[in-house]
């Protein structure tokens, strides 16, 4: 049976990883595997010096432009049969009416390095471990793909930097949260929440 896309990225770490999180981090490159995962997050928030900053980040697809708290979300991860990415749809639902998509995919380049791509070619590279049960992104820059060439740019200097992880709670349940911190602004941009793996 082909390994995970996380399994090659982790090496012997995947083991590390709580049961919930490799539960939801299975799906195998060149596959067609999927998976949605549901939960309440419990704050969605942004600072008031990231506002000037939301129409940059919104165009190229790279922030969410709400505030909320308890704000139901589904989170849908898959793969493709064309190549060995995963795939991301967030769908964060402020109202009945205002479904917000934060959709991405993420490549593997090289060891335990990642670079998760928004729109127009634009990603932020990001190094995973495994830690105490989590997995953990850490932000290592950001780039723009431009005739295949990746091109290190500046974006760190408007949003900061980014940590995200997800964090085990039973074999049913795992809590994850992410920020994105600037030196001198302070925290830009944060979320976290609670989620279930509901089993068939």
């Amino acid at each position: 049976m082909t390994e995970s896309v996380f399994e090659k990225i982790l090496g012997d770490s995947w083991d590390d990883l709580g049961g919930v999180i490799k539960q939801h981090y299975f799906l195998r490159p060149h596959s067609d595997d999927y998976i949605c995962v549901s939960g309440v997050m419990s704050e969605v928030y942004h600072s008031t010096i990231a506002k000037f900053f939301l129409p940059f980040g919104m165009l190229f697809g790279a922030v969410v432009p709400y505030r909320g708290r308890n704000v139901p979300i589904d989170v849908h991860y898959s793969c493709s049969t064309g190549d060995a990415n995963i795939y991301w749809d967030r769908v964060f639902k402020f109202s009945d009416e205002n479904h917000y998509h934060f959709k991405s995919h993420m490549e593997h380049t090289k060891d335990n390095e990642v670079i998760e791509f928004v729109r127009f070619g634009v990603g932020m590279r990001l190094r995973v471990t495994a830690e105490n049960g989590a997995i953990v992104f850490r932000d290592a820059g950001y780039i723009w793909r431009l005739f295949g060439r990746d091109l290190p740019i500046p974006v760190g200097l408007l949003f900061g930097k980014a940590y995200v992880e997800e964090r085990p709670v039973d074999e049913n349940n795992f809590e994850m949260k992410m920020t994105l911190e600037h030196p001198l602004f302070g925290v830009m941009f944060r979320y976290a929440g609670a989620f279930t793996l509901e089993r068939d």
